[in-house]
């Protein structure tokens, strides 16, 4: 998973990348909000990992950890925010840690924030003329 200034929807909780979430505005900033998870490759699949590594190229079985520690990482982080009260996680960022030779730590961290929609944004989900909105447009 790359990191975007799109916002994602983790369930209810929005993500972001940025401060700002376009049509909405910050009721309450909470705090910061994280969530980390530690993997390791088997030994087997180090050892693969290790002759595809004289070959060059992609190795695939560390792509498939890396984005699934992400992918938990967000998870965990969405969950602590929800029961912070959050709504929404500005600010996301991920960053990782090499831990001893064969492990790596992913934490995925933001701003926990309460936001609600500004009614009269034009870009706010339920103003005329909005992507998805039901009001015809211009």
């Amino acid at each position: 998973m790359q990191a975007s200034n799109e916002n994602f929807s983790a369930g209810s909780m929005i993500v972001t990348t940025t401060e700002n979430i376009p049509g909405t505005r910050v009721v309450k900033t909470i705090g910061q909000v994280f969530g980390l998870t530690v993997r390791s490759r088997g030994l087997g699949g180090n050892i693969a990992a290790g002759l595809k590594s004289l070959a060059g190229g992609e190795i695939g079985s560390y792509v498939k950890l890396n984005e699934d520690a992400r992918r938990q990482a967000i998870d965990r982080m969405v969950q602590n925010a929800a029961a912070m009260g959050a709504n929404a996680v500005t600010m996301m960022r991920f960053d990782s840690t090499e831990m001893a030779k064969s492990m790596t730590e992913i934490v995925a961290y933001g701003t926990a924030r309460i936001v609600e929609p500004i009614a009269d944004a034009p870009d706010a989900p339920d103003a005329p003329g909005a992507p998805g909105s039901a009001a015809p447009q211009g």
